[in-house]
């Protein structure tokens, strides 16, 4: 069920030491804290990979968006193998691709440009979060 009042799960990555997998954490935060923060549910991916019943039953139940740092797309792959369908999913590294003057750097905190390119990646799901809300449909299903 969609509509305006529908909780977007958004699962990030969990690519603990690698930039890219900050940036999208970082992200994550920006849009379900700051962006969308009535509109979106931040779950851990590891919930997911512990097989958690509540994180399993939000993934099942609502429209979610993934995130992931690199090409092995974690994110998108535990929601399906948890039950879930992946309604909009987000790569780090396509997003990097159109904006590349944003190098991330950094692990534990993330240079100027990481944060700048997690704050991109925010604002361009945030997009895909409220078209999903509108209509039930992302606003280009796959990749961002």
């Amino acid at each position: 069920m969609t509509g305006e009042g529908t909780e977007v799960v958004v699962i990030p990555c969990s690519g603990i030491g690698k930039p890219y997998g900050t940036v999208a954490r970082e992200s994550a935060y920006d849009l379900c804290d700051d962006l969308r923060p009535g509109a979106t549910r931040l779950v851990a991916l590891a919930k997911l990979v512990l097989g958690e019943q509540e994180a399993r039953e939000r993934v099942r139940s609502c429209p979610v968006v993934t995130i992931d740092g690199c090409k092995l797309m974690c994110a998108s792959r535990l929601v399906t193998h948890s039950g879930g369908q992946v309604t909009h999913e987000v790569a780090v590294l396509d997003v990097y691709r159109r904006h590349k003057e944003l190098k991330p750097e950094g692990i534990e905190v993330l240079n100027d440009e990481g944060r700048k390119l997690a704050r991109v990646l925010a604002e361009e799901v945030a997009v895909a979060v409220d078209e999903i809300r509108r209509s039930g449909a992302p606003s280009g299903a796959g990749h961002a």
